[in-house]
């Protein structure tokens, strides 16, 4: 007997196209699939073609599939907020009223310094600013006075920077849940963030052990999966995203291609279940720091594995492709885009290549996931496309 399984793999950043809201968040021509095509004179992605990524919205060197082999859409997020937790609760029916809080100034003055008397000493920065600058700016004097980097972005998060040989790793996770522990309520961010990294003045390098320390989510479609006694096998920085809830294997990544490796391995299990796939390297290394080649490079490289996952599907599994949020690298701005998502359905059991229209949350995928995997939900945000 086959069992049931349904793959997310969610393409961390890939929007298709600013919202009607977008100039909300100052994110107005936003389009980070079809500004990258154009800024590199083209995409090549044959195989995310034939599935009908190029049926959903125009993209250079994407054009419509005439029979595409996956049911395709996209879908606009109800959730105040564009970041990362907020999309990816929202996929599990989750949908937030308020957004997280954000800091374009910094952090008050009455956190910094309560932070500083949990850990036991001062800290640098406390501004805007991106990871890899703002380690360039004070990785000197961190690593003379031993001082952790605190800094944010436009999105809701926390983050603390420090040299893995000044700071250790284990201490750096602890300052995080610290951190975690004291930014609840008003100032509940959406994520605490350790930023590590190593190397010398001038040539600093950030390292894989980044490590999120998200809020609790309320219940949500991985509770009720586990519910039924199925699996839920997150892959990439999902077990951070739900602060472990929800997650009954978890398989953390260094990039895109490990993830992609990861998941190769999990699909010869056999379990009845969900595998969730967070693919960061599209917003972490290209999106937030302009690099449209970069991106695009990224692009056809998932694109180019994409018939190994597809090999590996049994004849009742749902692949379902999308994304979080967008980040654009072509705009002059490094922070995440207010942009619709992709949405592609594929199975071998399933009938493929329906247009499945504009969805109004990203609250469809979960509810749908439960839908096939034949699991009873109440009161869950979303409306499944499983029917179509």
């Amino acid at each position: 007997m086959v069992n049931r399984r349904a793959i997310i793999i969610v393409l961390d950043s890939v929007g298709i196209g600013e919202t009607p809201d977008s100039y909300l968040y100052g994110d107005e021509g936003s389009y980070t699939l079809q500004n990258t095509a154009l800024a590199v004179g083209g995409l090549e992605l044959p195989n995310l073609q034939k599935l009908g990524l190029g049926n959903i919205a125009a993209i250079e060197g994407v054009p419509p599939a005439a029979s595409p082999a996956a049911s395709y859409g996209k879908m606009q997020e109800k959730s105040r907020g564009k970041d990362t937790t907020t999309g990816h609760w929202e996929m599990m029916g989750i949908v937030l009223e308020r957004a997280f809080p954000t800091y374009p100034e910094g952090f008050p003055d009455e956190v910094i310094k309560e932070f500083e008397t949990l850990i036991g000493r001062k800290t640098l920065g406390n501004i805007v600013a991106s990871g890899t600058v703002i380690i360039e700016k004070l990785g000197r004097e961190h690593m003379e006075t031993g001082y952790p980097i605190v800094y944010t972005s436009a999105d809701s998060v926390f983050q603390i920077a420090a040299h893995e040989e000044i700071i250790p790793l284990q201490t750096l996770y602890e300052m995080c849940q610290k951190a975690r522990q004291m930014l609840q309520g008003e100032h509940g961010v959406g994520r605490v963030i350790a930023r590590p990294f190593i190397g010398k003045p001038g040539n600093f390098t950030r390292t894989a052990n980044r490590h999120d320390f998200s809020l609790q989510p309320d219940k949500n479609i991985l509770d009720y999966i586990i519910a039924a006694d199925q699996e839920v096998i997150g892959i990439g920085k999902i077990k951070d995203i739900f602060a472990g809830r929800g997650v009954t294997e978890s398989y953390p990544t260094e990039s895109n291609q490990d993830g992609v490796n990861k998941l190769l391995k999990v699909l010869q299990k056999d379990f009845t279940g969900l595998i969730f796939v967070n693919l960061v390297d599209f917003d972490q290394l290209y999106g937030h720091r302009n690099d449209p080649p970069g991106y695009a490079r990224a692009l056809q490289e998932f694109d180019i594995r994409l018939p190994e996952i597809m090999a590996r599907l049994n004849s009742k599994d749902m692949l379902i492709i999308t994304a979080d949020h967008g980040c654009d690298p072509t705009t002059p701005s490094t922070d995440h885009s207010r942009e619709y998502v992709p949405l592609l359905i594929y199975g071998e059991s399933l009938c493929n290549g329906s247009n499945l229209g504009l969805r109004e949350s990203f609250a469809d995928i979960g509810i749908t996931v439960a839908d096939y995997l034949q699991v009873s939900v109440n009161g869950v945000n979303g409306q499944s496309v499983y029917s179509l």
